[in-house]
């Protein structure tokens, strides 16, 4: 396999290799944004706590913290097409665990299932994230990054539609029938719910694999980062990943910007609910968070790099970000709802914006950098069940001061949103400085 140099003159080339790359971002977007759904699904169907519903994000997102390096040695023994193609099929045996979950009805198995996935798309993610990166000019890097992301975000709005007019349609009903029902009617209610999440993963399992096997066979070139960035004594000098503080600084804004991504489109159908908006309508709200992403990254493909610089997109996204928190807590009802919706547009550039310039210099490094940068995603595996910790240890404290439940509900729901701030707050850190740090000048 030939290399294939990143330089301007062959981009005309790249047209093919992109449109597959964000076909495999469709496709694990699809699969993380279902979890919006998941939530509130499981939580019903296994009576669980709001923070203990929330480890679906953990178990999906923490993969990412096991796999990432493992992942990276893989991709170096097979090269990236071959570590795309094992991912996807790796995210198809995690969709097959569901069937015996379902059966047993048990959440710890749903978890496994739930996992596994995460596993197959933290090697997908670790091979196709750099792939796109250095796949070009490394300043149009956020563009097009950008373009996956409409894929990838399309594809989870697609994903949250489908699966939350699968497993939520009709939930308000069953909780009532709940209520009142005795052990074994409550039982049949619940293996009943459970049952629908079978097909729905079978059919996702077939389609994972099929692709597994087609993307071995699709025209995707080799690619290294020929970046020459650094300047020539620091080739010499830098012999460890240690030494790349703007790398360091992009794990850590990452790590922050994963959990609230999360939170914007994985809470916002439970905070509906919450704020007694019935189910059949909340099942649509990740929707809004995505399409909020997907106009954003629209105008990142139109304007990044030849209006706004990747590190000007990044400022405005933090600045929006810390605006939007404030906000949210501060109002309540449908609004409020709206202004989590309204994240997507302060969280879609982060992300194609950090790996750039977290990646900016770091030559035979990048496989290693790009393994941590994917750990990073692990911030969805902490940050959102956090919140949810957050809106449980509040609920409870206005129980306990004789607040009504409903009344409650609302509040604590709202109130853990708190969380957003600090985290906005490292992002706006690095887009100021922290990616800047270590870099050498050009002269």
């Amino acid at each position: 396999m030939s290399n294939v140099h990143t330089s301007a003159n062959t981009k005309t080339n790249y047209t093919l290799p992109i449109i597959i790359i964000a076909s495999l971002f469709f496709i694990f977007g699809f699969v993380t944004w279902i979890n919006g759904a998941l939530i509130p699904f499981m939580k019903t169907i296994n009576e669980l706590t709001e923070a203990q519903s929330y480890l679906v994000a953990s178990a999906s997102y923490i993969s990412f913290v096991v796999m990432a390096l493992p992942a990276s040695f893989i991709i170096t023994k097979l090269e990236y097409k071959k570590s795309m193609s094992l991912g996807l099929m790796v995210m198809g045996i995690g969709a097959l665990v569901f069937i015996p979950a379902a059966n047993a009805r048990t959440y710890w198995l749903f978890l496994t299932g739930i996992f596994i996935q995460g596993a197959g798309m933290t090697l997908l993610q670790t091979a196709s994230n750099p792939y796109i990166t250095i796949l070009g000019p490394i300043e149009s890097g956020a563009k097009r990054i950008a373009i996956m992301g409409i894929a990838n975000k399309i594809a989870g709005a697609l994903g949250s539609v489908i699966f939350g007019a699968i497993l939520l349609s009709g939930i308000d009903g069953v909780k009532e029938k709940l209520a009142i029902a005795d052990v074994s009617e409550k039982e049949i209610l619940l293996n009943t719910m459970t049952d629908s999440v079978v097909t729905p993963y079978i059919i996702m399992a077939i389609v994972l694999f099929l692709l597994g096997a087609l993307i071995l066979k699709a025209p995707l070139p080799n690619v290294e980062n020929t970046s020459a960035e650094v300047d020539n004594n620091e080739k010499t000098t830098k012999t460890s990943i240690f030494q790349f503080p703007n790398l360091w600084f992009g794990v850590l804004a990452l790590f922050v910007y994963v959990g609230v991504e999360v939170i914007a489109g994985d809470t916002i159908i439970s905070y509906g609910i919450a704020l007694n908006i019935p189910a059949d309508e909340a099942k649509y709200f990740t929707l809004f968070t995505l399409m909020a992403m997907v106009a954003t990254y629209v105008l990142g493909v139109i304007l990044i790099p030849k209006y706004v610089s990747q590190s000007l997109a990044l400022r405005a996204s933090a600045i929006l970000g810390v605006i939007l928190s404030l906000c949210i807590v501060f109002t309540t009802g449908f609004t409020s709802v709206l202004l989590v919706a309204a994240l997507g547009i302060a969280n879609a550039l982060v992300w194609p914006a950090v790996w750039p310039l977290a990646l900016n210099g770091l030559g035979k490094f990048t496989k290693t950098a790009s393994a941590l940068l994917i750990m990073a995603i692990s911030g969805g595996a902490i940050i959102p069940p956090l919140y949810g910790a957050i809106v449980d240890g509040r609920k409870d404290t206005l129980l306990t001061e004789g607040i009504n439940e409903t009344t409650a509900a609302v509040e604590a729901a709202n109130n853990g949103y708190w969380i957003l701030l600090p985290c906005y707050f490292i992002i706006l850190f690095y887009a100021f400085w922290g990616y800047k740090i270590g870099v050498a000048k050009k002269s």
